[in-house]
């Protein structure tokens, strides 16, 4: 479990950071964020969390788990939204950060350079497997990196892949278990080469939803 850094005393000089909670579908990086963003807020620090506006599954204005946990949230069309609505706040929350544009990676930087503690949560992967968005700049500048998983909903096994079980070859799905469904790597393989091949005899991909 991530234990957070307690910020200097007032006397020093405030130096921030930038935290990334990643992993697949259902595998609880929102619900670490809420915690994170939740004992900030116990820790008497202001808190402000953002939203890509495009992610309207549960709700508007706030951030929600798979597991109904809540935080109020800004909802944001761009990147440059975030800056111009940070204000005082030393710890700022951004959920589903792989929809944000490309800007959002220098937003983060610009924030934690002036010293605020910056946590996000967002898919490491696409739903073919490959690097999603702004995530691998992210990662990679990022002090903190968290990589939750899910369980696989075919064998049981420790999960980190998205498989879209709908024939949308779009890279942006917003979607729930209706949609995506959380695999191990030995079945994501299987059924992403079951997919391909059907493809070619011109055969239907989508399997059975299976509840996780």
């Amino acid at each position: 479990m991530f234990v957070e850094i307690p910020y200097p005393s007032e006397q020093t000089t405030r130096s921030g950071w930038v935290e990334v909670i990643c992993g697949s579908m259902f595998s609880g990086k929102t619900e670490e964020l809420i915690r994170r963003l939740n004992r900030a807020k116990i820790a008497k620090q202001e808190v402000v969390i953002f939203k890509p506006s495009l992610d309207n599954r549960y709700h508007a204005q706030h951030v929600i788990s798979h597991n109904a946990n809540a935080i109020y949230a800004l909802s944001v069309e761009r990147a440059e939204l975030i800056w111009e609505n940070v204000g005082t706040a030393t710890v700022i929350g951004i959920d589903e950060v792989q929809f944000f544009d490309n800007q959002i990676v220098e937003v983060c930087t610009k924030l934690a350079n002036m010293g605020r503690r910056v946590v996000v949560a967002g898919l490491d992967m696409d739903y073919t497997g490959k690097p999603f968005g702004c995530m691998p700049e992210l990662m990679a500048s990022a002090e903190f990196v968290t990589k939750v998983h899910a369980i696989c909903v075919d064998c049981g096994d420790i999960a980190h892949y998205s498989h879209r079980i709908v024939n949308v070859e779009d890279t942006v799905l917003i979607g729930e278990t209706d949609s995506y469904q959380a695999l191990c790597r030995k079945c994501f393989v299987k059924k992403t080469e079951l997919k391909e091949s059907n493809q070619v005899l011109g055969v239907s991909s989508q399997v059975s939803i299976v509840s996780n």
